[in-house]
C-alpha cells in the first residue's frame, strides 16, 4: 500500500445539509406517535447510535432494534440486549433481510402499547391504533424492516387530520401504524473511530473515505482482535505472519505487507507486478460486510 499514514488522522467530511431539515421534521412528527423504534447496527451499537436521538425522543417510550444481528456474534448480541435492558431500555434482535426477530419486535410493541390502548378505551376511543416511528441512521436496514413488518403488501393508511400529504403512514396490523422517516445523521463524530466504523459497515457512502483506508483499518482491527479469522479467510499461515512481525518493525508497515499478501493470493495484481490497491481493498471490505469473515461484532459491551 502506498498510502500508509495513520488512519486516525484522516478527515471525514460527510454531513449532508438536508439533515437539518430532517431533524426538524422528526421533532414535529414525534408529537404524533406513541412509541419510537431506534434502529441500530448490531455490529456497532455505539457508533450507529445517533447521539441526537436521545434528546429528540425525550421521555417517549422507546425500543432499541439491533438489526443485522445475523452478521454480529450471537454471544455479543445477547450481551448488548442485556446491557440495554440494564439501562431500562427494551432491546430486540432482528435481521430485516430474513425476517428473523420481526414477530418478536411486533409482540414487544403490542406489549409496550397496552397502556396507551387502555387509556384510549377509557376515553371511549375503542380500536385506536398505536402509532410509532422508526429512527436510525441511513443504510442500517430501515426500509427492509418496514417492509418485513408490513409484509410488503400494506399500503399507507392515508392522510389524517393534522397530517401533511408528505407523511407516509404504513399499517403494520390492525393495531399498529408506522410513520416512515428518513435516516438521520448527526453533524459531528465523537471520535474518528465512530466515522471509521460507520464507513466499514457501509453506513456512510464509500466515496467519503477511500476504500484503501477502510481496508487498512479492517485488517489492523482483525490482527488485533480476530487474527485467526483473517488468516483463515486469506490462507495466511502463522509462520507467514510471524515472519512479517519479526522482519518489519512498524505495525502499520506490517498491516500494509499483510494486505500485499492478500492481494497476491487473490490475484489483485496489475501489469508489471504492482498491487491493485483498489481491488484488494474492495475484496476485504466486501468479505467483512457480507459475513464471509464470519459473524463479527466490532463494538462489544464494556
Amino acid at each position: 500500500m502506498n498510502n500508509r499514514k495513520e488512519i486516525s488522522k484522516v478527515a471525514i467530511n460527510w454531513y449532508p445539509g438536508h439533515m437539518v431539515k430532517t431533524k426538524r421534521q422528526i421533532l414535529e412528527d414525534l408529537k404524533l406517535v406513541d412509541i419510537v423504534l431506534e434502529l441500530l447496527d448490531a455490529r456497532i451499537p455505539v457508533s450507529s447510535q445517533n447521539p441526537d436521538i436521545k434528546e429528540i425522543v425525550g421521555s417517549k417510550k422507546k425500543i432499541v432494534v439491533l438489526n443485522k444481528c445475523d452478521l454480529a456474534e450471537e454471544k455479543e448480541n445477547q450481551k448488548w440486549v442485556k446491557d440495554f435492558e440494564n439501562k431500562g431500555i427494551k432491546a430486540v434482535l432482528t435481521d430485516s433481510n430474513s425476517g428473523v426477530g420481526v414477530q418478536e419486535l411486533i409482540r414487544t410493541i403490542k406489549e409496550m402499547a397496552k397502556e396507551e390502548v387502555s387509556k384510549s378505551i377509557q376515553k371511549g376511543r375503542v380500536g385506536k391504533s398505536v402509532r410509532m416511528m422508526i429512527l436510525g441512521i441511513p443504510n442500517v436496514g430501515k426500509s427492509s424492516l418496514i417492509n418485513r413488518m408490513a409484509k410488503k403488501t400494506s399500503a399507507g393508511v392515508g392522510n389524517k387530520p393534522g397530517f401533511t400529504k408528505q407523511k407516509q403512514w404504513i399499517r403494520v396490523s390492525n393495531e399498529i401504524e408506522l410513520l416512515d422517516t428518513p435516516g438521520i445523521l448527526w453533524p459531528k463524530f465523537e471520535s474518528e473511530t465512530v466515522g471509521l466504523h460507520l464507513s466499514v459497515t457501509g453506513t456512510i457512502k464509500d466515496e467519503i473515505l477511500e476504500k484503501t483506508q477502510m481496508a487498512f483499518y479492517l485488517v489492523k482491527w482483525f490482527i488485533q482482535n480476530k487474527e485467526e479469522r483473517l488468516l483463515e479467510r486469506y490462507k495466511i499461515t502463522k509462520e507467514e505472519l510471524e515472519t512479517i512481525t519479526k522482519t518489519i518493525e512498524n505495525p502499520n508497515e506490517q498491516v500494509a505487507e499483510i494486505i500485499t499478501r492478500i492481494a497476491k493470493k487473490r490475484g489483485a495484481i496489475l501489469s508489471g507486478g504492482y498491487i491493485d490497491e483498489e481491488r484488494v481493498a474492495g475484496i476485504i471490505i466486501d468479505d467483512f460486510r457480507t459475513g464471509k469473515m464470519g459473524r463479527i461484532t466490532i463494538e462489544t459491551v464494556k
